[in-house]
């Protein structure tokens, strides 16, 4: 995604601000009242998404709705990207989080004999002609001047669990399975479900395909249950997180930056002088306290693509560091920040920033290594809890996605470390999901995850 360049120098400015400001009372205790160039929230005659005075929402896409492929909009709206299209459009890619077992949710309406072929020969698990990957992702073209849709169609198909991912700059979409499943008869939420092939692997979606793309898996970037991704505009390097209770923080070192498919290395980061150190600060004495900055380094993974679900056990005997569930993952093309959703010691959640070395990947990235700081961490007091889905904003702060019990909502976190609401979803359970912002930085997008719902929302952003 690109951004006006003031914004831009700003967001680059924010991990050090932040990192700076963490271990002040403000993030501590953060405010509760609502921000001064934002304001409160107001209550939904739509009943869908409260927002505050000045905002409103469109519905950009919305599940069980027929599409321009003639099949229809999948439920469980998850992680997305903005890309930018022609004569303003906006291109959206999103992810479905279903399970082969939910074939009533996905796109196809009937039994699999009945799917065209050209649609069946793009699955990437046929489910051995019963219960195909109803996970993938959605293309959309959005008109933001005429605020509609466009255009619509399936983009990956046959995958399953596939929750977030993240954009790469050369204009493609990451799309990861939450899944470590195995070829055959098995369960899925629930059900009997029949499987041709192994899950748990990264997908690459162009943003510009029109139609469904060739489901590659990208086995090098390892197989394991896959949350987000973000991309290292300087060397290309991607970052990836995982969604167990004690994951691992990757990075994939490819042969061919921009090039993913060409292969190359797996990595974990693990504390320097720490091995095997847990961030999870679940104790009543902190591993990490916030504003610490600690300095890394990484390690290579073997056997990246394993018949056991392992790679983060062996990783942590290894010495890699550990997480409390690594959920979103963001960057500004430099700098990354990266959420643990059950993180702390109320287990509401933590959000984490990343600083590449000067060096970063090169033989003496260790001459000035790169830092892991822990930027924020949810209490009872704050109003960010279980941290998901997370972006940069233009204005300079992040954007944070909840996933909690009820009431789910967007927070803003500033620079100096305190906390707003930018939006609330107090109309259902689910969680808020694939926030962020179009090329021009004018529009916000978010998921309502469940049944499924896009929404594009406009208003006077802070500048």
């Amino acid at each position: 995604m690109t951004f006006p360049t003031d914004c831009f120098m700003d967001r680059r400015r924010f991990i050090h601000t932040l990192a700076l400001a963490a271990s002040a009372p403000a993030l501590s205790v953060p405010t509760r009242a609502a921000d001064e160039k934002i304001g409160p929230l107001r209550p939904d005659a739509g009943q869908i998404l409260e927002l505050p005075e000045g905002y409103s929402y469109t519905v950009v896409s919305r599940a069980g709705d027929l599409m321009d492929d003639g099949l229809r909009v999948p439920e469980a709206h998850d992680g997305m990207a903005a890309f930018p299209g022609k004569d303003g459009r906006i291109i959206l890619v999103c992810n479905h989080e279903l399970s082969p077992a939910q074939q009533d949710k996905g796109a196809f309406v009937g039994e699999f004999a009945d799917l065209p072929e050209d649609v069946a020969a793009k699955l990437y698990d046929q489910g051995g002609g019963k219960t195909p990957g109803a996970g993938g992702t959605t293309t959309t073209v959005y008109n933001p001047d005429t605020r509609a849709t466009e255009r619509q169609h399936l983009s990956l198909a046959g995958t399953e669990w596939n929750c977030a991912g993240g954009p790469t700059p050369w204009g493609s979409w990451l799309s990861c399975e939450e899944s470590f499943a195995s070829p055959g008869m098995g369960m899925s939420a629930g059900r009997f479900v029949h499987r041709d092939k192994w899950h748990g692997y990264v997908f690459e979606v162009p943003a510009s395909e029109q139609g469904l793309v060739d489901p590659i898996p990208l086995r090098a970037m390892g197989k394991f249950e896959h949350e987000a991704a973000a991309v290292h505009e300087r060397t290309g390097i991607v970052y990836l997180t995982e969604d167990r209770h004690h994951s691992l923080f990757y990075r994939f070192m490819p042969k061919v930056p921009g090039k993913l498919r060409k292969g190359g290395k797996l990595q974990a980061l693990t504390i320097d002088e720490k091995p095997s150190f847990m961030t999870h600060n679940w104790s009543g004495s902190p591993n990490i306290v916030a504003g610490e900055s600690l300095p890394v380094r990484w390690i290579d993974l073997e056997y990246v693509d394993p018949r056991e679900n392992n790679l983060r056990l062996r990783g942590a005997a290894e010495g890699a560091a550990t997480f409390a569930r690594g959920e979103g993952l963001c960057t500004d093309g430099e700098n990354f920040a990266f959420t643990c959703t059950i993180g702390g010691s109320a287990r509401l959640g933590q959000v984490f920033a990343y600083q590449p070395s000067p060096f970063e990947g090169q033989a003496n990235e260790q001459d000035s290594p790169g830092e892991l700081t822990l930027i924020a961490e949810a209490t009872h007091e704050s109003i960010l809890r279980n941290a998901d889905n997370i972006n940069f904003a233009p204005w300079g702060d992040l954007i944070v996605c909840e996933d909690t019990s009820s009431h789910c909502g967007l927070v803003g976190i500033r620079p100096d470390g305190s906390q707003y609401q930018l939006a609330d979803n107090a109309y259902s359970n689910s969680e808020l999901a694939g926030v962020c912002f179009s090329p021009d930085g004018k529009t916000l997008f978010v998921n309502v995850q469940y049944p499924g719902t896009t929404l594009a929302i406009t208003g006077p952003f802070p500048t």
